[in-house]
């Protein structure tokens, strides 16, 4: 159906091939959860660039909504693009987390009927808790574009709990250990995704494929390893906890920094966070914490006391008025 490059977290671009009907099965699963209809009215805002611009411009097609195109200048000025959904009736919203706090941040106060799906990366409890606030439903959805666009979704009903959801149909997720086999409820574990929507693989990158793309042991076809970390809930709900590659080691201990940062994203004050671990001075490494809000490093740090023991605990905390960006908002 297409070919679309992804950079993941290497930074090396890399042609997924993604067949029809991995995108056809995508497309009637979205169609049933989380539902549109002939009535809906969907704003496009994603560049072509990324995947997810495939579930804005078909979704509506197949089933008679109507699809309004945002234009570039529009998607990344709040101020313009609440006009445009005030103007245009949206009922339905598909953004990553940076452009929804365009929404906000313009003054938005909410869009009665309005169904939010959020994605692309992780969604900050606070950002759950505004977006459930102003819509008659929001949405979290996760999924590499290995896979196509989404793979799991979940609705955010439940204050303070933000999870990955379920898999959408057709498809399997599975949490195998580092020695591929299946972990128990709540361990941590590599996230790996089977079924329809697993790419053929990467364009002419046949050993990356054979790493990537691998037999699946539990049943037919392959699964796609995705490099993220997650655990199941008790109550058959994905949680993600950042990506293997994010996990570091200073002063002997093995850090998760996504862990970090998702409670850090907790404070009232925090509107967004990256943690990174910075080596200064050769040999010292020391954990930084990037962040939009405005809370000073004695709250934040008495903030993350108590929930994460000290060696997790970053020494510096530099405020920012913007994280910066890819094109795709991510």
């Amino acid at each position: 159906a297409y070919i679309i490059y992804t950079s993941g977290s290497t930074g090396q671009p890399k042609g997924v091939l993604i067949e029809h009907h991995a995108l056809t099965n995508f497309l009637f699963s979205m169609q049933q959860t989380p539902s549109i209809t002939q009535a809906d009215r969907l704003l496009a805002v994603t560049t072509l660039s990324f995947d997810i611009a495939g579930l804005e411009l078909y979704l509506p097609l197949i089933c008679g909504a109507r699809l309004i195109v945002a234009s570039r200048a529009v998607a990344i000025d709040g101020e313009r693009l609440l006009q445009t959904m005030q103007q245009q009736q949206i009922t339905m919203l598909q953004a990553t987390p940076a452009t929804w706090n365009l929404l906000l941040a313009a003054g938005w106060e909410g869009t009665a009927g309005l169904t939010a799906l959020v994605g692309g990366e992780a969604v900050p409890p606070l950002l759950a808790e505004a977006l459930r606030c102003r819509t008659a439903s929001v949405w979290n959805m996760y999924g590499p574009t290995e896979t196509t666009i989404w793979s799991t979704v979940s609705p955010l009903v439940v204050p303070s709990s933000v999870t990955i959801g379920r898999p959408i149909a057709n498809t399997q997720v599975y949490i195998l250990d580092t020695s591929g086999q299946l972990v128990p409820l709540g361990v941590a574990g590599e996230l790996h995704l089977g079924g329809i929507g697993v790419a053929r693989g990467y364009l002419n990158r046949l050993e990356l494929t054979a790493e990537r793309f691998i037999t699946n042991p539990f049943g037919p076809g392959r699964l796609y390893r995705t490099g993220d970390l997650a655990r199941w809930l008790p109550d058959g709900n994905l949680e993600y906890l950042g990506r293997i590659d994010q996990q570091v080691k200073i002063r002997g201990f093995r850090i998760e920094l996504g862990e970090i940062e998702s409670v850090l994203s907790t404070h009232p004050a925090v509107q967004s966070c990256v943690v990174a671990a910075r080596e200064d001075t050769l040999g010292e490494k020391r954990l930084v914490a990037y962040l939009v809000g405005e809370a000073s490093a004695e709250e934040l740090r008495a903030h993350l006391q108590g929930r994460l023991p000290d060696y997790m605990l970053p020494t510096a905390f530099v405020s920012l008025e913007a994280l910066p960006l890819t094109p795709n908002g991510k």
